[in-house]
């Protein structure tokens, strides 16, 4: 048999997730139950709630029942998320900068305060700065370190006590492809997501035995505002992440959202979507120098592609 795990059931109480749980506790390993509110539901905070990846989190997670913190900078986009999930859950709104550790902590303390446990922590607000390194400001490597970073320390450190006390829970931090292979005119970006990938894995080595698991969410580019965000010069966001990515479509943010909270249901440390950005990361695993030849002849036609459109 292999080694037993610590798996998360969400909704284990009963129907499907109660027989779910019984297998693998049938099957030697620790099943953490993760809907053991008062009211028999699954608690959550999502950071970035209110657009992309954070609200299509929120519209699963409502859908699956549980009763969700839609956190964001921006509460008019995090009300609109929350009022437009369907579903037998409950999606509240809440303005928070993750920036700030304090805003960060209110919220989960607040969630504990009420329901008596927090199961499910997404750390997934993000920024990105698309151009050349030499033109970044201090400014700007200080915010995208501060809300891609220091975001999800915030998280972390605001939850991971709670989940061991309560005796278990799962924390997901959303990096990206980016966090698993280096990319230029994308520098500040790769940087923090390296660093998230890098915090959740040796986190989740700690965790297990105080069965709370830990997910890192890698996806490449996926359809979401972030896409046409953050251009500091001629090269657009969007042309960049999918020719690099070498994707002709981006990855759906609902299909996305289904596929982490069916890796928090089997306690898996990554997700990678889609199948080319598993292809391309195990390939550069294999040839880290082919790879970065490959991102160096990249970043030199995106440079040429900019420079022709660019305004005369």
């Amino acid at each position: 048999m292999a080694d037993p795990q610590v798996c998360v059931v969400v909704g284990g109480a009963s129907g499907i997730g109660a027989a779910t749980a019984a297998v693998l506790a049938a099957a030697g390993h620790r099943v953490v139950v993760a809907d053991l509110d008062a009211d028999g539901v699954t608690t959550a905070i999502v950071t970035g709630g209110g657009s992309g990846i954070g609200a299509a989190l929120v519209r699963a997670l409502v859908a699956e029942g549980a009763y969700v913190v839609c956190a964001d900078l921006d509460l008019d986009a995090a009300s609109s998320v929350a009022a437009a999930a369907v579903g037998p859950g409950t999606a509240v709104a809440r303005r928070v900068d993750v920036t700030s550790a304090a805003e960060v902590r209110a919220a989960v303390d607040d969630v504990v305060a009420d329901h008596g446990r927090i199961d499910l922590m997404f750390n997934n607000a993000g920024i990105s700065l698309l151009g050349d390194t030499e033109d970044l400001t201090l400014d700007q490597w200080n915010a995208i370190i501060d809300v891609n970073l220091r975001g999800v320390v915030h998280g972390v450190h605001a939850v991971y006590p709670q989940m061991i006390a309560q005796g278990g829970g799962h924390i997901v931090n959303t990096a990206s492809m980016g966090g698993l292979m280096a990319a230029g005119l994308l520098t500040s970006y790769v940087m923090t997501k390296h660093a998230v990938v890098g915090l959740s894995l040796a986190l989740r080595t700690e965790a297990a035995s105080r069965h709370v698991g830990v997910t890192v969410v890698c996806p490449a580019a996926v359809d979401t505002p972030i896409l046409d965000k953050g251009e500091l010069g001629p090269v657009r966001g969007r042309d960049y992440f999918l020719k690099g990515q070498g994707i002709k479509r981006p990855v759906d943010p609902d299909h996305l959202a289904r596929k982490v909270l069916a890796a928090v249901a089997a306690n898996r440390a990554m997700v990678v979507e889609p199948v080319q950005a598993r292809i391309a990361w195990r390939l550069g695993r294999l040839s880290p120098a082919f790879i970065l030849r490959s991102g160096t002849r990249f970043v030199e036609k995106q440079r040429a592609r900019a420079g022709a459109n660019a305004p005369r």
